[in-house]
């Protein structure tokens, strides 16, 4: 099957995972009220190259016809995912979601996360802790011999029954040689549905998760996606391999924490 890696790609997957968590720790330790998502990018970028790695997604054009402009993507608020960065600054009580990804060695990693900048309601950093625990709740499910279905209803019965949305139209994907490779891998699902869980399959897990409803919109960008009701959106994404002790984090700088559960 197609995104299945040998023991020697699946170790170069390991390194361009583990460059990745670094630039994304030191993304993490930079938001702050005041500053702006185009030093974030301006961050990522230095750390990214200055690590022998290029970005991901700059460049990069998803079968459309505009080029993603940045090697981040900066999304607050009621914005879900693919924001372009800019030199509005974060202020207080504002969410950030942060997708950066990157290619070393032939290998991409992909990863996310959403932060809350100074003081936020109690329900929006809810949101963020239960999207960020849905997150593990699908990885614990990238074991041999389980299925893509389990892995989004892992997520859709931890989620919805919280009265959270659950966006539909974008989703997980395979990961290595390319950005985005089959399978896709849902947010939701049946359990023992879907493409079998095999030794070596890389996939990125990411929840995307609302205080509203399921619904999005596509800005005039032709990228930037939001909610279509206006609320807040939360997004966590870690690059997953499949192995036979189970799934391995590949974008965690502690190994400790490399094998959930």
């Amino acid at each position: 099957m197609a995104n299945v890696k040998d023991p020697w790609e699946l170790a170069l997957m390991r390194q361009s995972g583990r460059r990745l968590a670094e630039v994304v720790a030191l993304l993490r330790e930079a938001i702050r009220p005041g500053v702006t998502t185009a030093e974030l990018d301006e961050i990522a970028e230095r750390e990214i190259t200055a690590r022998g790695g290029r970005p991901s997604f700059k460049g990069y054009t998803a079968g459309g016809d505009v080029p993603f402009p940045a090697t981040i993507c900066a999304s607050p608020n009621e914005q879900v995912v693919h924001g372009f960065p800019n030199d509005a600054a974060l202020t207080d009580g504002d969410i950030i979601s942060i997708d950066v990804g990157l290619i070393y060695g032939g290998f991409h990693a992909d990863c996310a996360f959403t932060a809350a900048i100074g003081d936020v309601a109690q329900d929006v950093q809810r949101l963020l802790d239960e999207t960020e625990r849905s997150l593990y709740e699908g990885i614990a499910q990238a074991r041999p011999g389980n299925r893509i279905g389990d892995i989004g209803h892992a997520i859709q019965s931890y989620i919805e029954p919280q009265g959270y949305g659950i966006v539909r139209e974008f989703v997980g994907h395979g990961i290595g040689k390319r950005l985005h490779e089959a399978p896709s891998v849902p947010n939701y699902g049946t359990p023992n549905r879907g493409r079998l869980l095999q030794e070596g399959l890389c996939i990125a897990i990411e929840p995307m998760i609302t205080l509203g409803n399921h619904e999005t919109d596509m800005l005039d960008d032709g990228w930037t996606v939001v909610t279509s009701d206006g609320s807040l959106a939360a997004h966590f994404e870690h690059t997953v391999a499949v192995t036979p002790k189970g799934p391995e984090i590949l974008t965690v700088l502690d190994d400790s924490l490399s094998h959930p559960g």
